[in-house]
């Protein structure tokens, strides 16, 4: 699914390259879930961004479900993304102007989804996470918990292919924390795969495999 060669990212001042990424080499099959792991600043959260196609600033090569990502402009970057990732941000990244429910119903809009159809997803999701009791609220009225529970939502409303998940259950109590992983391993046994920064060792458990960045080089894949 995810094939990186030679991948490196680096900032430029003048004649100085400061690296965050080098020579990554890696790669994710279809189903697997994977967990970026390595100190702050080895580079796990910007790999995760490259991977989502969110960040363009990069070298070498990338085959996502064979497309060349590295050869496609950015528009059609953000195209693949839209139709087949899911992304659980560090941040959040809820749009502030819309309702929780608005905002679990953006991604499936993307997906060219019938309203009809959307609005059945949508009010099976909040369902599902407990929240149906917060969707006219907008994230500003929400605690950092609430907040994160619905960017865990929103990115499987759509059934993603791919789940890149940054420090998913960053602000949740340990029970809530639990119940997402939970939810994360069910849906990498039913076919979803997912890719995961922690640094949490109880959240890498849930994966198959533990890749080791240090300096923005991987030490264990």
């Amino acid at each position: 699914m995810i094939h990186l060669q030679n991948l490196e990212k680096f900032y430029q001042a003048g004649v100085t390259k400061t690296f965050v990424l080098r020579r990554i080499n890696l790669e994710i099959k279809e189903g697997e879930f994977v967990t970026i792991m390595g100190p702050s600043g080895a580079g796990k959260s910007t790999l995760l961004s490259i991977i989502g196609m969110l960040d363009h600033a990069w070298t070498g090569e990338y085959h996502f479900l064979e497309q060349p990502v590295h050869k496609l402009k950015p528009r059609e970057r953000v195209e693949l993304n839209k139709k087949y990732i899911g992304f659980v941000f560090q941040s959040y990244h809820l749009l502030d102007t819309l309702t929780v429910y608005e905002n679990l119903d953006i991604p499936l809009s993307y997906r060219n989804v019938k309203s009809s159809e959307r609005a059945s997803i949508v009010c099976d999701t909040l369902d599902r996470f407990q929240i149906v009791g917060k969707k006219d609220l907008y994230p500003n009225q929400l605690s950092g918990g609430q907040q994160q529970l619905v960017a865990v939502a929103r990115a499987l409303v759509a059934s993603p292919k791919l789940i890149l998940a940054d420090e998913p259950t960053g602000n949740l109590h340990s029970e809530a924390g639990r119940d997402i992983m939970e939810r994360f391993k069910k849906l990498n046994s039913e076919g979803t795969t997912i890719v995961q920064v922690t640094h949490s060792e109880t959240n890498a458990a849930y994966s198959d495999r533990i890749i080791r960045l240090m300096d923005g080089w991987i030490v264990k894949s």
